[in-house]
């Protein structure tokens, strides 16, 4: 097949042909139709991670047509149109339920085994949901890591309607899903960014305000979800009340913070991490696309155009999710 892949890390991707993913027993082989950008498809160029093989096919958001499926699937058929879950773990783990993302053998795709940005690419069939009813193929890639992120960090935040939610860095992938997620769910929403370009664009979203990132914020949140880090990190914990929750899906700005250790108990906080979400939080967040759930995507570009969505992503010019 045709794809865009490392052929070494630190390094540059190149388009050209790599073998055909092969099926085996338990796996469907999907004829990729969209896939979306991430952070990691920057990462993985400068070593941090290191791909675990070469050449590596990027790629963590995948829609797409079952093309072929190994011994053993019942579930799925060629011609069926799906989208994959982008924490891959064995099947044993789906026991866990809600909490299957923390079996010891997850994985990433498109990191840690060939994504997307390709002509197939192939998981094992429990990796699979239907494409949800009535949306794009862009749309179906959009919300995998973003979507299904965000509705983790939200749903072990307890978020409610009563709730005032704080997103920090608007901009992004999960940061947007989150923003549209806590309005779904009736919070009160507000935004930091340095851009008020991407502030205008989160209170048409439904922000009820937007602040910039490089101020103190003039809020009292119950739940902050911060994707930037060690740049607001201050701000976005003095933003919390007593009992606050603060949700973190990144660190833009630096992989490093300072907690005040005092301000965490006396305020009894609680610091929630996540990085995509099992497989039934990412079947909740299908069934809310199939509802309509909105999802912002940025640009919509040919397969080809790779590299320039690379820079548009690299520059932080986005706001949504690049296609």
């Amino acid at each position: 097949m045709h794809a865009w892949h490392l052929p070494e890390s630190p390094g540059h991707y190149v388009w050209g042909e790599v073998t055909t993913p092969a099926t085996g027993p338990g796996k469907v082989r999907v004829r990729v139709v969209a896939s979306a950008l991430n952070h990691m498809d920057l990462w993985l160029t400068t070593g941090l991670p290191k791909p675990p093989a070469f050449p590596h096919v990027p790629g963590n958001d995948v829609a797409g047509i079952v093309d072929e499926v190994g011994e053993g699937v019942t579930r799925w058929k060629p011609g069926d149109e799906v989208v994959v879950n982008t924490a891959l773990v064995p099947e044993e783990a789906l026991e866990m339920g809600l909490d299957s993302v923390l079996h010891p053998e997850m994985r990433l795709l498109g990191e840690h085994c060939w994504g997307g940005h390709g002509e197939f690419c192939t998981v094992d069939a429990h990796q699979l949901e239907a494409k949800p009813a009535g949306r794009t193929w862009a749309e179906a890639a959009s919300y995998p890591v973003c979507a299904t992120t965000a509705w983790r960090l939200l749903r072990r935040a307890r978020i409610s309607s009563d709730d005032t939610v704080l997103v920090t860095g608007i901009g992004g992938g999960v940061s947007t899903a989150a923003l549209v997620l806590a309005r779904h769910l009736g919070a009160r929403v507000f935004v930091t960014s340095r851009d008020p370009r991407k502030r205008a664009i989160a209170m048409d979203l439904g922000a009820e305000d937007a602040f910039d990132s490089a101020e103190p914020y003039p809020v009292s949140a119950d739940i902050v979800v911060d994707s930037i880090g060690p740049a607001t990190w201050e701000y976005s914990i003095r933003t919390l009340r007593h009992g606050g929750r603060m949700c973190v899906c990144g660190g833009t700005s630096g992989p490093k913070v300072e907690l005040n250790l005092p301000r965490l108990f006396f305020k009894q906080l609680d610091i929630i991490g996540a990085s995509c979400g099992s497989q039934e939080e990412f079947r909740h967040v299908t069934a809310l696309m199939a509802e309509g759930l909105p999802v912002v995507i940025d640009q919509i570009v040919a397969l080809s155009r790779y590299p320039e969505a690379l820079e548009r992503l690299r520059a932080a010019e986005q706001i949504g999710k690049i296609v």
